[in-house]
């Protein structure tokens, strides 16, 4: 990577100016990231301990509690850290690493919505041939797509990005290196360009996976209006009901945030939104898959009483 910038180390200027809040902010972040990290890890492994979640929906749901997790780890621990000690100085390298995991774990989630979506298309609308449609090659080979579309994607934006000059500042008005707050600091005549690009892409990202959840969801619709049987009608709404909640939180968000160029974002609205996207939601969805899904439920009850029965033989 060509580094044409005089700026060694970001100051990240943090949430807010208030060292009297800091104290309530680090207990309540430690607090949000615990259970993030229990609730998607927990996800992790009930899905590979129960057999019965051993579904593509489930194998594409893993994956997504899996980019939760890290999503929140490539921020979390560095904002914990600064309310801890007050060190807000994050290495050029360093904030380089945490756009890079950031953005490219944004971009795979993306697409594991979309898939997730193709997945209950196949098992409402062609429920004969669900099994030769959603093979295991096939949910593996879309995984690994993602994952290598996303990072190679986000590593040509990064480059891009990190090969601009920084000689204006290096505060970055935010508490982690987000995109549109670091290119807000660059000098170079070419940044406006570097962001027109930023902004198509990952406009092409987002809505070609919502084309795919669109449709598949449409042809879901029509065919639950054509269902007959009450139990097909229940079964095909519970296929979905965990799902819907989920992508919605997840796509306001992305447009509310890169819809628009930096030069017109308020960094102190982005900020806001940062900690519900960054840490609240992250930790809200594994709660939302379990509490609106019964199979995932009914698998953590069999989990729970065989930790029970195996703490009883014990004692």
């Amino acid at each position: 990577m060509k580094n044409n910038t005089e700026v060694t180390e970001f100051i990240l200027l943090g949430l807010i100016n208030a060292p009297g809040l800091h104290s309530s902010l680090f207990v309540m972040f430690s607090l949000i990231y615990l259970i993030n990290v229990v609730g998607n890890l927990g996800m992790i492994v009930l899905i590979l301990l129960d057999s019965c979640l051993h579904t593509p929906m489930y194998f594409f749901l893993s994956n997504l509690s899996l980019m939760d997790f890290y999503y929140s780890m490539a921020v979390t621990p560095k904002v914990i850290a600064g309310l801890l000690i007050g060190d807000k100085v994050i290495s050029y390298n360093a904030c380089a690493a945490q756009m890079f995991f950031f953005v490219a774990l944004a971009t795979v989630e993306n697409f594991f919505f979309a898939s997730m979506a193709y997945d209950h298309f196949a098992a409402v609308c062609k429920p004969l041939h669900y099994t030769t449609i959603m093979t295991t090659s096939v949910c593996v080979c879309l995984a690994i797509g993602f994952y290598i579309y996303g990072f190679l994607n986000t590593s040509l934006h990064i480059r891009d990005m990190f090969s601009l000059s920084f000689c204006v500042s290096n505060l970055v008005h935010h508490f982690f290196c987000d995109i549109p707050a670091v290119m807000a600091l660059s000098c170079s005549d070419i940044s406006h360009i570097n962001e027109l690009i930023l902004v198509f892409m990952a406009s092409f990202n987002i809505f070609f996976a919502l084309l795919v959840i669109l449709i598949s969801y449409l042809f879901i619709f029509v065919t639950i209006l054509k269902m007959h049987s009450a139990e097909g009608y229940q079964k095909a709404l519970s296929t979905c009901a965990s799902y819907l909640p989920t992508v919605s939180i997840f796509y306001r968000k992305v447009f509310f945030m890169y819809s628009q160029l930096s030069s017109s974002h308020s960094m102190d609205t982005d900020k806001i939104a940062s900690v519900f996207y960054t840490m609240i939601i992250p930790m809200l969805n594994p709660l939302v898959y379990s509490l609106r899904n019964k199979e995932v439920k009914n698998a953590l009850k069999k989990v729970l009483e065989k930790a029970q029965l195996s703490l009883g033989f014990t004692f």
